[in-house]
């Protein structure tokens, strides 16, 4: 067959072939667009279902505001009730234009221009989570934070946020922007039981919403953010704040004028005064965030029984306010032998700051600290009987003095502990390590930052009351670890049981003679030391701690299963004077005290010290022999006494001037060490021996042991 002759047409130019990358992207752009109609046509069926499903606007106007909460003491008592407390129910022409302006400028500035969700709005937050940009937020419109109230829950979760959009979608489509806006305005929660402006206004301003003024209305708006963080009756200065910016967003908008804005006093609004408040939600502002933790999810009325004892906590309370310094705030934390809070006092006066300082606050402990620098001492192998010298004393160029600039040289231990004399922890701390002391305070629950510096022993590591508190409770418990808790039971209204305290198993934290060393301590520092002030007529335990300036002061202790620790001391951490752990702190300790104690059985502290094998008290040397004879150990292990020696022959290590040679010989080392040797004579040791520890001027005493100790074992962290 002949070939075709194809020949292209004159005038007509080859037509191009497209690329392959064009093709492609060609592909997925249509591939796109079909993918967006079909998300685009599920969307709109979804909202067409959801509206279809919605109630009517008089139905939700009936729907419940929220969830109710009644929290029991640890007798059952009632104490505090959380949960609806709506007002009037307000119309949209009812509700003041000021308070619709104020809450759209702060809430939802493209609220009458959107239909349920902000694109703008959306694209922001879609953003942040590509970039991570935590300066630019993003937040819900009013129309789905109403969905959210209303149908949802707070769970921050995609699925969640998608049925919250197609809702708001479905209440833009079936009601208008005012029904929208006024089933919102009556249902948002404002704080304090209060849903909806007018119970928000009664509660805050003793008066209707539909009389509010532009700096009330302002107050309401800003507290849809954060409800407790912004309530005027918590914190005024915050409320303030976040009213006048409000103010700002609203002459953004144009809903006021620069002049109106700039005339309106926030801080001239009349507050109702709150005389329900009292040091209680101290202790429910601890427990009731636990429930996000310890609950599954619901909505149900709760009933919450903890371990809060009413006549402890106004007692606590009463302490505190009466002995706290002017100008000063104090705190105070109280825990049974299991760890079961009894009273939580967070300040002052919980009407004027909501501030927990028991929890949140973190402070220099001061001398408190010691208990950690004598109980790594006391497991090292030092003795509450032995010998220290009080005298000046300079470790890496740090130089410690003591309280009042004086020393009292040869004391022991128990006295160094209870008159607080930070040159011998200091020498304590220097030979145990203060890694050690370090490693001993988080042992104990200490869950902020040690340093390890010199200083440490003195504490001026920042440190929280609950912490130091549980510490004591755990020296207490016999050096066994105490875990504090607030809850016990969570049950709903029928009595469906959510949530049962458990107890976690105790671990051993130290030796029991640990324990019974430091309680030793403990117990003579209030009897004849710095704590006296803390005595009630009963076993007290406990230590005292005041920092540099007098800025804190503390008193943390123990008798008869009740440990207690208080702080005091200025929110600016400005000096107060006369504040110091042996004062206040400890008169307010007492206070307390004496009521919490007053129905339980007097109990003796167990300070007796029964020392492991390897470290053997003088009562038991007798079974080696005379305590001021000492022996040398041969290679085989056996005991060789230095004194009975008689023929040199027959001594496999004789003396250098009975040796061959005379005293040109060489000796063979021996087996004791110079430190041995001095605690074994109860003399001196040879000033032209070196010492190990030569950086601190340390004697552990004349316990004149008949054999080298071995060294004592380690003790397990928990």
């Amino acid at each position: 067959m002949a070939r075709r002759d194809v020949r292209r047409a004159p005038g007509k130019p080859e037509k191009p072939q497209p690329r392959p990358k064009r093709r492609w992207l060609r592909k997925l752009f249509a591939w796109g667009v079909a993918l967006a109609l079909l998300v685009a046509m599920g969307l709109g069926v979804a909202v067409l279902m959801a509206e279809r499903s919605l109630p009517g606007f008089s139905e939700l106007k009936d729907t419940a505001a929220g969830q109710t909460i009644v929290v029991r003491a640890r007798d059952g008592s009632e104490i505090l009730t959380l949960g609806p407390s709506p007002g009037q129910w307000l119309t949209s022409d009812e509700i003041p234009q000021v308070m619709k302006d104020a809450m759209v400028s702060v809430e939802d500035r493209r609220f009458y221009s959107h239909f349920g969700i902000d694109p703008i709005g959306l694209t922001r937050a879609l953003w942040v989570a590509a970039t991570g940009d935590r300066r630019i937020g993003a937040t819900s419109t009013i129309t789905q934070q109403l969905a959210r109230n209303i149908f949802l829950n707070n769970n921050r979760t995609m699925g969640r946020k998608a049925r919250e959009a197609v809702l708001a979608m479905a209440l833009e489509a079936k009601f208008s922007k005012e029904q929208i806006l006024e089933l919102y305005l009556n249902k948002v929660y404002f704080g304090g039981g209060a849903y909806g402006i007018d119970a928000a206004s009664r509660k805050f301003f003793s008066h209707s919403a539909k009389d509010l003024n532009i700096g009330e209305a302002a107050i309401i708006a800003g507290l849809v953010k954060a409800p407790s963080r912004y309530s005027p009756t918590a914190d005024v200065q915050a409320a303030v704040k976040r009213a006048n910016v409000v103010l700002q967003l609203m002459k953004q908008e144009g809903a006021i004028g620069a002049a109106q804005a700039d005339a309106v006093d926030v801080s001239a609004v009349k507050l109702r005064p709150e005389a329900g408040q009292n040091s209680i939600r101290y202790f429910t502002d601890w427990v009731l965030p636990q429930l996000d933790l310890l609950l599954p999810e619901t909505q149900e009325p709760l009933e919450i029984w903890t371990t809060l004892d009413v006549g402890m906590q106004k007692a606590a309370t009463d302490a505190i306010k009466a002995n706290a310094p002017k100008g000063a705030q104090g705190a105070l934390v109280s825990l049974d032998r299991d760890g079961a809070v009894l009273a939580m006092v967070g300040g002052t006066d919980y009407v004027s700051s909501n501030y927990n300082r028991a929890i949140k606050s973190v402070r220099q402990p001061g001398s408190a600290w010691k208990l950690f620098v004598y109980m790594a001492a006391l497991e090292a192998g030092y003795l509450p009987d032995d010998r220290v010298v009080d005298e000046p004393v300079t470790i890496d160029g740090w130089s410690p003095r003591n309280a009042g600039g004086s020393y009292a040289g040869p004391i022991d231990v128990r006295a160094a502990f209870a008159y607080s004399k930070n040159t011998v922890a200091a020498q304590l701390g220097n030979d145990v390590g203060f890694g050690t002391v370090a490693s001993m305070a988080r042992r104990f629950g200490i869950t902020t930052p040690i340093s390890t510096y010199p200083s440490m022993v003195l504490g001026t590591s920042d440190v929280r009351l609950l912490d130091m508190t549980r510490a004591f409770a755990s020296v207490s418990a016999h050096g066994n670890s105490v875990e504090p808790y607030g809850i016990v039971k969570v049950a709903t209204a029928k009595g469906e049981v959510l949530y049962q305290h458990e107890s976690p198993r105790p671990q051993q934290l130290v030796p029991d003679y640990v324990a019974a060393g430091i309680t030793d301590l403990l117990q003579t520092a209030v009897n004849v030391g710095t704590g006296k002030a803390a005595q009630i007529g009963r076993p007290v335990a406990g230590k005292t701690g005041t920092t540099s300036s007098n800025k804190d002061g503390w008193f943390l202790g123990f008798s008869s299963g009740v440990t207690t620790g208080v702080w005091m001391g200025r929110d600016d951490a400005k000096a107060v004077r006369g504040l110091a752990g042996g004062a206040a702190p400890a008169r307010a300790f007492a206070a307390y005290m004496r009521q919490a104690v007053a129905k339980r059985p007097v109990e003796q502290f167990d300070t007796d010290l029964k020392l492991p094998e390897w470290q053997l008290e003088p009562d038991d040397e007798y079974l080696y022999g005379d305590p001021n004879d000492y022996y040398y150990i041969d290679d085989q292990g056996n005991l060789i006494d230095q004194n009975r020696r008689t023929d040199w022959r027959d001594d496999p290590y004789p003396p250098p001037d009975q040796q061959p040679g005379g005293n040109n010989a060489a000796a063979p080392p021996p087996a004791a060490s110079p430190d041995f040797l001095e605690r074994a004579t109860g003399g001196a040791a040879d000033p032209k021996e070196p010492d190990s520890r030569n950086s601190v001027n340390v004697n552990r005493g004349n316990r004149s042991p008949a054999v080298a100790a071995p060294a004592p074992p380690s003790v397990p962290q928990p």
